[in-house]
């Protein structure tokens, strides 16, 4: 049990977001939803366990940093601190070849998922430093593009591959004030996003090939225990994925 911890979690509704959420609660964390649809929010928290940690919606765009900071603002006046920071919410471009895309494309994938992750670090940093007991941790979800591009996606294999350089900032910047940065790489997990896979996805060599998925479920537990250690000790990053999905070596 997590014995009263407070997370944050960004992107919690739905998908990975909405699985790590329900899997901290059920382990009595209380946690703060956000996101951009707070209807989706709110069904998160229907989902919750009775009788485990508390949820709190709160609708906020990762990409705004004032909306950000307001979201932060109301985590800090409704608990008091804050434990763990989920940097999850993500999105992508379309996908066509990247000299087709336009630049707001391209700009609106850096503002959520790289500037987001920054906004909501920095404020999860302001709060883990001041509080006491000090320090805390924050996951970054990098993704498994993070190592290697998937074919037109060149918006969002360059956030997730800068994801890896602020993870590891945080994680050096941190370290006098007890603040542990990891990274946690995702591949084919099962959601409503990655739905499609299963009917095939393209392929670097012109193919669409389906592709094995895990559930997501897995994906929060890993989520948990990298959270259960002490802050002493850190899972600096660790890589999930369907182990038969086309990532190491030749697929």
């Amino acid at each position: 049990m997590a014995g009263g911890k407070i997370a944050l979690v960004t992107g919690a509704g739905s998908g990975i977001g909405r699985a790590t959420a329900l899997t901290l609660q059920r382990n009595g964390y209380s946690v703060v939803l956000t996101g951009r649809r707070g209807d989706a929010l709110e069904e998160t928290a229907r989902m919750a366990a009775e009788g485990e940690g508390r949820m709190l919606g709160v609708p906020m765009d990762v990409s705004d940093p004032q909306s950000v900071a307001a979201a932060f603002a109301a985590m800090k006046e409704n608990f008091g601190r804050l434990d763990l920071l989920f940097n999850n919410a993500g999105t992508s471009a379309r996908g066509v070849a990247m000299e087709d895309l336009e630049p707001e494309e391209w700009q609106a994938v850096v503002n959520v998922n790289l500037s987001g992750s920054f906004y909501c670090a920095q404020q999860a940093i302001r709060i883990m430093k001041a509080q006491h007991p000090k320090g805390g941790r924050i996951i970054n979800n990098g993704s498994i593009s993070a190592h290697a591009p998937r074919p037109l996606s060149a918006p969002y294999t360059s956030t997730k591959h800068a994801i890896t350089g602020l993870t590891k900032s945080i994680a050096l910047d941190g370290r006098e004030h007890d603040i542990a940065c990891c990274q946690i790489d995702i591949g084919n997990a099962l959601t409503e996003r990655t739905e499609r896979m299963k009917k095939g996805v393209p392929q670097p060599d012109g193919r669409v090939v389906p592709e094995p998925l895990m559930e997501v479920q897995q994906v929060a537990d890993a989520v948990l225990y990298m959270d259960s250690l002490p802050l002493e000790t850190n899972v600096q990053f660790m890589t999930i994925m369907a182990t038969k999905m086309p990532f190491i070596g030749r697929g």
